[in-house]
């Protein structure tokens, strides 16, 4: 941990110890590491003692399927009444864009910014961003035990969740000796590893099978296979009865692919949103390539090895787009 990493770290553990009052956010559409980040933290704050709420818009439910098995006591779909007297802690969210709630944006709000992505725009009036963290459970990980805090099985459970999704299983390039250290102390606190797999990784709608299919039969690769895409449209969700969270994991048979240096998945937006509008998932399976390089030229952002935006383009622009930016790499 750098000096300032270091320094964040106490100006955050003093404002966790002396403030009261919290309401806890995350990025839209959270993924695992969000979510059990959200949950961890909540309970790590009841056990010392604070007044904490959690809050999630009401169109982000129902949640996608692997997670709905968590436990989201204390969570509100509106703003609590006294949102300027509590402290705003952001859980893995990069970029204060990527909570629309504009209560949030406001100059006079306090915020304590806790993430791992390392294009995070340092938003926060405190801002802690551990760059070579695995995962933000990780760090909410590491303040638990600064905190003195014993890992109940809730709190457990989510940080595990946290880690092993945005290891990729621990498999991705961002698993280093703290994960593991983690994963560890984790399983001795009761963590069911297997439990835990068969919730995030088994129990397949089939028409999460059915929307897989149709995207594979839409894979095209370009540039000798450097660039591997496909896309979903609203045509394939209506007609597989699939629902806007089963494209996850849809991208990790696009980078398994041999010669693969960026996989892409463009999925078309909810109509109510704008038709013709899409969201873009990429993947990089090459160290020279940093998709958050990419993503950021369309508008989003992420991380090296896994970045998005969303778009305007025409699907035939977007190919371009992204043909000339890994280019612009190797």
């Amino acid at each position: 941990m750098s000096t300032v990493e270091a320094d964040t770290r106490e100006e955050v553990l003093d404002e966790l110890r002396d403030a009261t009052r919290f309401v806890l956010v995350t990025h839209e559409n959270p993924d695992g590491d969000a979510l059990g980040s959200l949950v961890a933290m909540h309970r790590i704050l009841l056990a010392l003692g604070k007044d904490s709420v959690m809050y999630m818009a009401a169109d982000e439910f129902p949640l996608p399927y692997e997670y709905r098995f968590f436990e989201l006591d204390g969570l509100q779909s509106t703003l609590p009444d006294d949102l300027d007297e509590r402290t705003i802690v952001f859980l893995d969210c990069g970029n204060i864009d990527r909570n629309p709630v504009g209560a949030f944006k406001r100059e006079e709000a306090h915020i304590l910014n806790i993430d791992h992505h390392h294009d995070n725009t340092r938003f926060g009036t405190v801002n802690h961003v551990v760059e070579d963290a695995s995962c933000t459970a990780e760090i909410v990980w590491d303040l638990m035990r600064a905190l003195g805090v014993e890992p109940a099985m809730e709190i457990a459970e989510a940080l595990y969740v946290g880690l092993v999704t945005d290891t990729g299983k621990f498999m991705y390039e961002n698993t280093g000796v703290r994960a593991h250290v983690m994963a560890a102390e984790l399983i001795d606190a009761g963590v069911d590893v297997h439990g835990i797999y068969r919730r995030l990784y088994e129990g397949m709608p089939y028409a999460k099978l059915e929307l897989l299919a149709r995207a594979l039969a839409h894979v095209q690769r370009y540039d000798e296979g450097r660039l591997t895409f496909t896309r979903l449209t609203r045509d394939d969700f209506r007609l597989s009865g699939a629902e806007e969270s089963y494209s996850e994991g849809i991208i990790d048979h696009l980078r398994s692919v041999e010669g693969t240096k960026v996989a892409a998945l463009s999925r078309e937006l909810d109509p109510n949103g704008g038709r013709g509008r899409r969201k873009v998932s990429l993947r990089a399976t090459d160290g020279r390539v940093d998709v958050s390089a990419i993503a950021r030229a369309g508008g989003g952002g992420g991380h090296r090895q896994a970045a998005g935006f969303a778009t305007e383009m025409s699907e035939e622009g977007l190919i371009g787009f992204l043909r000339e930016q890994v280019a612009a790499q190797l």
